[in-house]
């Protein structure tokens, strides 16, 4: 069957990021949409908004009811690999035979109705793939686009085109967990970072540079192949492909970036079009350098400069990445989804180079068990750069506790004597107490469930 022609989409982890945005397609199309997590967000309560029906208990009984008002093929499951192998409607799905797909299969599917860019990366694909997305609408190119993040600009994981009208673009935010972005064959590919991660899944760096090799030869003939310079040295690629830095003698690069108040001004060096007294709306030098990737995107598309120049000027960038939530002369407060060493690192660094007088506090949330054991010494490296470092508990999302490793043994290892675990609550009358000048909250877990809390405290300082 066609992927449009199920009656019933049936969703295991719906309040994921990327499943809530296929949840958002197919329930656009006027299909049943029903689904599964295990607790209720704001972005659960938003789907349900719209119309799909979301339920928070693991409960056969209940879709054995839901299940029996349709025809066993009429019914798709998409589910998402970080659903437990114990969860008992997973199970219960497997026994029955109904037909379960993936969420990168069935975003595979999709994709392939349309010439596709795919954004890969460890690091910096979200914004780089809300930027290429709000390049392209920027220029009124037909486009439909699945980005990894709430795009702030549309306020939306999921943005819809036309499907009729002839070279409509997609745009894919292409996720190397479990090998996931081998299911597309982009037209445009784009590959910001292959630092190593998910080596629960990978097992060792190497793996993880071979997946990414193999992703950049899932490229179609003809395609264009974007990568950033030590990407290319890392994967030794030998199918031709063009290079972009932040500020290094590349085809695509920054020149004469400069600062002023709290805000990147920069040229751009391309060998279609120069840009010069570019304003990146988002801050972060990381997020410079995202720009340049996305530019190399936009230009394979005759996008030009004038154009490309307002959308960078006029762009929000996304929900939790660099995201200004309070903004004052008494106190800077910026929410960050950073969660490996290498964010942690940019994320802080920009900060340090935004605000240099000021003294930065910093609250992380370790995100599962795995990845806080095998980056421990990076993690303490990165974390260091703060003038004050508070540590929650790891968030365990699909993982079960590691005997041994704990916030705690990141404190051990850091430097800093400034630095504490603390509970959720605890760190929150920490701030209210202490009064930060700059404050960021870090992390993948539910970390973002402070924000409101903390925003109330900053706001009387404010």
């Amino acid at each position: 069957m066609k992927i449009l022609d199920y009656k019933l989409y049936y969703f295991l982890g719906v309040g994921g990021i990327g499943m809530s945005a296929l949840a958002r397609y197919f329930n656009h199309y006027n299909k049943k949409v029903i689904g599964y997590d295990k607790t209720s967000t704001p972005l659960t309560l938003q789907l349900e908004e719209e119309g799909v029906i979301c339920h928070y208990k693991d409960d056969v009984n209940y879709l054995n009811e839901i299940l029996g008002i349709f025809k066993k093929d009429e019914v798709l499951i998409i589910y998402t690999p970080a659903i437990p192998q114990e969860n008992q409607e997973y199970q219960y799905l497997i026994q029955k035979n109904y037909t379960i797909l993936k969420r990168s299969q069935v975003l595979g599917e999709i994709t392939r109705q349309f010439k596709t860019i795919a954004i890969a990366g460890t690091h910096g694909k979200t914004t780089t793939t809300t930027l290429v997305t709000h390049l392209l609408k920027s220029a009124g190119i037909n486009c439909f686009s699945f980005m990894g993040g709430i795009s702030k600009n549309y306020n939306t994981n999921l943005l819809l085109g036309e499907v009729d009208k002839s070279d409509t673009y997609i745009v894919v935010e292409a996720d190397e967990y479990d090998r996931s972005f081998l299911t597309l064959e982009p037209d445009i590919a784009v590959i910001t970072s292959v630092d190593a991660d998910h080596l629960d899944i990978y097992g060792d760096a190497e793996h993880v540079k071979e997946s990414y090799a193999l992703f950049a030869g899932k490229l179609k003939s003809g395609g264009t192949l974007i990568v950033k310079k030590n990407v290319d040295n890392d994967l030794r690629l030998t199918n031709k492909h063009l290079i972009y830095s932040l500020n290094l003698d590349t085809e695509y690069c920054a020149k004469s970036i400069t600062i002023e108040n709290a805000q990147f001004y920069f040229d751009i060096q391309s060998p279609i079009e120069s840009i010069d007294s570019v304003t990146l709306g988002l801050p972060g030098t990381h997020n410079v350098e995202n720009s340049i990737a996305a530019v190399a995107v936009a230009q394979q598309l005759g996008i030009k400069g004038e154009i490309i120049k307002e959308a960078l000027r006029s762009f929000s960038g996304v929900k939790r990445r660099f995201d200004y939530r309070v903004k004052s002369d008494k106190v800077i407060y910026i929410d960050d989804y950073a969660h490996h060493p290498e964010e942690l690192t940019a994320t802080i660094g920009s900060v340090k180079s935004l605000y240099p007088e000021k003294r930065i506090m910093g609250i992380f949330q370790p995100h599962l068990f795995t990845r806080t054991r095998d980056f421990a010494d990076a993690f303490a490296a990165s974390l260091d750069m703060l003038d004050e470092c508070i540590l929650l508990d790891i968030y365990p999302a699909r993982e079960k506790p590691i005997e041994g490793v704990s916030s705690k043994m990141l404190i051990d290892k850091m430097k800093s004597k400034n630095s504490k675990v603390l509970s959720k609550e605890e760190a929150i009358e920490h701030i209210r107490n202490e009064s930060p000048e700059v404050l960021l909250t870090m992390g993948a877990g539910d970390i973002d469930g402070m924000i409101s809390q903390i925003e109330k405290i900053l706001f009387q300082v404010k």
